[in-house]
């Protein structure tokens, strides 16, 4: 298999944690912000929807879209529940990852990372994604403070997931976990898990 993927995307690195997680072999093409490698991918084809990260298999076939494929490779494993209920709810928060979560806290980690972003980082923008970025993380707070993981009584897909642009939260993004203790108790289990990767590794 190959991944381009693009090394400072929380949404690239979701993948390169669950591949680590597995074991599973996998070609990394590095695929940046602005960069020739990333033109390339996109001018061959190799990024059906424009962006990263989209998984080429052995076979030929192409999959795009992070959390689509999570599901794929999580076919089978311990992170998709098998009970039907579990799954779905495994689900809810890999769809709420993306049209809420992912367009707050990946937006103001753009904005503060991202030199040709620099414009759009206004102080207006960027104090209404911080105050944004703070109800939904007292959301998955206020889930883990009576549950280990997001979806049923193990770890998920859905854990994968959102792990990948929390986790860097504070130290990307600008916010303060301190007010989130079973947040950040949840970052900590599955930095702890064996075969874990950091976003830069």
């Amino acid at each position: 298999m190959k991944l381009y993927s693009m090394p400072s995307s929380g949404n690239s690195y979701k993948v390169r944690l669950l591949l680590a997680l597995l074991g599973r072999d996998c070609e990394m093409i590095d695929v940046e912000y602005l960069t020739a490698a990333l033109d390339e991918a996109k001018a061959t084809g190799a990024l059906p929807f424009g962006k990263a990260p989209v998984l080429h298999l052995d076979d030929g076939r192409v999959l795009a879209e992070s959390n689509a494929i999570l599901n794929w490779l999580g076919e089978g494993t311990e992170f998709l529940p098998g009970d039907a209920f579990t799954r779905a709810q495994m689900l809810s928060w890999m769809f709420w990852e993306q049209n809420q979560h992912e367009g707050v806290i990946a937006v103001r980690a753009a904005l503060r990372n991202y030199p040709h972003r620099a414009a759009q980082a206004t102080p207006e923008r960027m104090a209404e994604l911080l105050t944004r970025g703070n109800e939904l993380m007292q959301m998955m707070e206020d889930h883990l403070a009576k549950n280990d993981w997001l979806a049923g009584d193990r770890i998920s897909l859905a854990d994968i997931c959102l792990y990948a642009y929390t986790h860097t939260a504070e130290s990307r993004v600008g916010y303060d976990l301190a007010p989130f203790p079973a947040l950040r108790a949840w970052l900590a289990r599955i930095a702890a898990l064996p075969g874990y990767i950091g976003l830069e590794d």
